[in-house]
C-alpha cells in the first residue's frame, strides 16, 4: 500500500484520468473530490462489496432451477 500525505487542495493523479482531491479535513473526516471519466464506477467500499455479493448471489442460480424452467412451457 502506498501512503501518501496531502493537505487540503491538494491532489493525487492516479493514471492519467482520475485526480483525487483533499477538499477538507474536519476532526476525524476526509472530503475528497474524485475528477474520473463517465465510465470509472466509484463506490465506497462497503457499498462495492454489497454490490459484489449481490452479483455472486445472482449468479449461482441452481441448477435444479435452470432445469425446471427450461422444462416449462410458456
Amino acid at each position: 500500500m502506498l501512503v501518501l500525505t496531502r493537505k487540503v487542495n491538494e491532489a493525487i493523479q492516479i493514471g492519467d484520468d482520475i485526480e483525487i482531491t483533499i477538499l477538507s479535513v474536519q476532526g476525524d473526516q476526509i472530503k475528497l473530490g474524485i475528477n474520473a471519466p463517465k465510465h470509472v464506477d466509484i463506490h465506497r467500499k462497503e457499498v462495492y462489496l454489497s454490490i459484489q455479493e449481490s452479483n455472486n448471489e445472482a449468479a449461482s442460480i441452481s441448477t435444479t432451477l435452470l432445469e425446471q424452467l427450461k422444462n416449462q412451457k410458456f
